[in-house]
């Protein structure tokens, strides 16, 4: 079974440069969560829409309850003015303008995120992301779709890259939403390199999230602040905002829900690299999954193919530090990027987030490996026999050609669109 959790931004439809959120849909009768069957719908912090939809078989019914869920929200959304963009991080406002969710845990992670790291805050507020969540049948089949799906994590940031703006200009990113995660909070994000080590499976998933930093613990409905604690002083009856107290399963899994790596694991595997994009390429993420995942053969072949990956290649993949580049890249043409050289400032810059598929890889570039990914997820849709392979189009222009959407985006935005990024409401409006 797979299903998959969507996000995007709600702005007022009649007049995109005024913020106004779907929030105010569900706010206006106290709802900040919403259950429906076994999908769900939730308001993140700075009003981003979320839907977490149902396991499902086969992708014909997740694209389905995908597009019925956008019908629905549009019809009720449409007679308010709002409307949805399909993108990966806030285009045009600041943090400073965007409304705040009225939830106790959003306001703990708030205080707590500037501690951490330089961009949490707006990893809350102004971030959006498709995730694709992945059962497994036994802990032998959760490490090899775990190890499989980290290694490939860059792929899905290039392939779906697709937030180069921020406040209006071209941030000198492809993955601006990517590239924010680096800088959250490294205790909690990543990349894991232990997931490769032989001893890796439940128990050791659970040693390293006993001592991720906790943010909260729910009593008697409000979130009680236990930030910089450890789970594992909670399970010995030693956190100081709960003296004495012991930890309910709930609360384990509450913990859960606030570690982000690129992949994480909780009942099942949770694909996390990808931005948020419009309503054609919203099925071809999961497509991508599933055809490399849930096929033995093309899941063998990739845990091959990254097999000899040392841990400094997948880490530089997703980070590379030290690098003399100036972290203010100016885009002059939407496939060349040009850095001012004349700073030499050694900076944290994230290689797939700045150069999608165009980032240099061994003896070739990522798009050469997203070429055989590609062709691995084909062929694993294929044998599945569910006449999938057609949600793969989407992405199979973005390999065919090495430009990532965010590309396109920053062509038009220096073409056509006149140095405006407000177009950009139009063009990507669900």
């Amino acid at each position: 079974m797979s299903f998959v959790c969507l996000r995007w931004l709600s702005i007022q439809a009649s007049n995109p440069m005024f913020f106004f959120t779907v929030g105010d849909l569900m706010l206006c009768s106290g709802l900040l969560f919403v259950n429906q069957g076994k999908q769900s719908i939730s308001l993140e912090p700075g009003g981003q829409f979320e839907l977490s939809g149902a396991p499902l078989e086969t992708l014909h019914q997740t694209c389905a309850e995908v597009n019925s869920h956008l019908y629905q929200v549009k019809a009720v959304a449409e007679e308010m003015g709002i409307g949805f963009l399909g993108i990966g991080f806030q285009p045009k406002w600041g943090i400073k303008d965007i409304p705040i969710m009225p939830k106790g845990r959003y306001d703990i992670m708030r205080n707590y995120m500037p501690k951490v790291g330089s961009l949490g805050l707006d990893m809350m507020f102004r971030t959006c992301t498709v995730q694709v969540n992945l059962d497994f049948s036994s802990e032998a089949d959760m490490i090899r779709k775990f190890r499989a799906g980290l290694a490939l994590q860059p792929i899905a940031t290039a392939l779906f890259a697709n937030s180069p703006f921020t406040e209006g200009k071209p941030n000198g990113f492809v993955s601006m939403r990517s590239q924010i995660w680096t800088d959250t909070d490294k205790e909690r994000t990543g990349m894991l390199p232990f997931v490769f080590d032989d001893s890796f499976g439940f128990e050791q998933y659970v040693d390293y999230a006993l001592d991720v930093p906790m943010y909260f613990v729910y009593r008697k409905k409000k979130y009680v602040d236990c930030t910089g604690m450890t789970f594992r002083d909670f399970l010995a009856g030693k956190l100081p905002c709960l003296p004495g107290e012991l930890p309910t399963l709930n609360d384990w899994e509450n913990h859960l829900t606030t570690i982000f790596p690129e992949v994480r694991l909780k009942r099942y595997l949770e694909m996390r690299g990808a931005d948020g994009g419009p309503w054609r390429r919203l099925c071809a993420l999961p497509a991508l999954w599933v055809g490399l995942l849930y096929d033995d053969v093309s899941l063998q072949n990739i845990l091959d193919m990254t097999a000899d990956w040392t841990p400094e290649e997948r880490q530089m993949l997703r980070n590379k530090l030290g690098a003399n580049l100036c972290p203010h890249a100016l885009l002059v043409d939407s496939r060349d990027i040009i850095w001012d050289l004349e700073k030499e400032i050694s900076v944290s810059v994230t290689l797939v987030p700045i150069t999608g598929l165009k980032t240099p890889f061994r003896d070739g570039l990522l798009k050469h490996v997203a070429e055989e990914v590609l062709q691995l997820a084909r062929d694993g849709l294929e044998r599945r026999g569910f006449k999938e392979t057609g949600f793969l189009n989407e992405v199979a222009e973005v390999v065919r050609t090495g430009i990532t959407p965010a590309e396109k985006l920053l062509e038009l935005y220096h073409g056509k669109w006149g140095q405006s990024v407000d177009h950009v409401f139009e063009e990507l409006l669900y």
